[in-house]
């Protein structure tokens, strides 16, 4: 599996830490930035590293930033992209399981360290459950990429 992995420069101190559980599990990275605890825009950070998963360049992504909300935020304004927040093991999986995510978000500041190689593997090793009350669960949250703001 191909793995876009993106920090911004809060989630840059997680990353090879992250980067060596894709790889650990027999993985390819793809390495989207940041490359330094210098300040960049998490919203330019996960646009990048999406596009390899749009572009059909890499299967999934793992976004890592301060806590995982920005990143998720970002994430799931793109269409195509479904994100899930992952602090921990099961939120990994079950994102993949019953949303079909192909994407997660981990908080560098509040995933603990041990639980890294834990929430890539399940995250990785995760498939969709592609029964009926999933696949309609999930066309009705891709729906949502086509709603428009209300005018005024």
């Amino acid at each position: 599996m191909r793995v876009a992995l993106g920090a911004d420069h809060a989630g840059f101190p997680f990353k090879d830490l992250v980067r060596e559980a894709v790889e650990g599990l027999g993985h390819t990275v793809v390495d989207c930035g940041t490359d330094s605890t210098d300040p960049v825009d998490f919203p330019d950070i996960t646009q990048a590293t999406c596009a390899p998963v749009l572009a059909g360049e890499a299967d999934r992504a793992i976004l890592v930033c301060g806590t995982g909300a920005g990143a998720i935020m970002a994430a799931n304004k793109i269409p195509g992209i479904r994100c899930g927040l992952a602090n921990e093991p099961y939120s990994a999986h079950q994102a993949v399981e019953h949303d079909d995510a192909n994407a997660i978000a981990l908080g560098a500041w509040l995933a603990p360290r041990a639980f890294v190689p834990d929430i890539v593997r399940e995250f990785l090793a995760a498939t969709f459950d592609d029964d009926a009350d999933t696949r309609r669960r999930v066309a009705k949250l891709n729906a949502l990429d086509d709603l428009a703001p209300p005018t005024t």
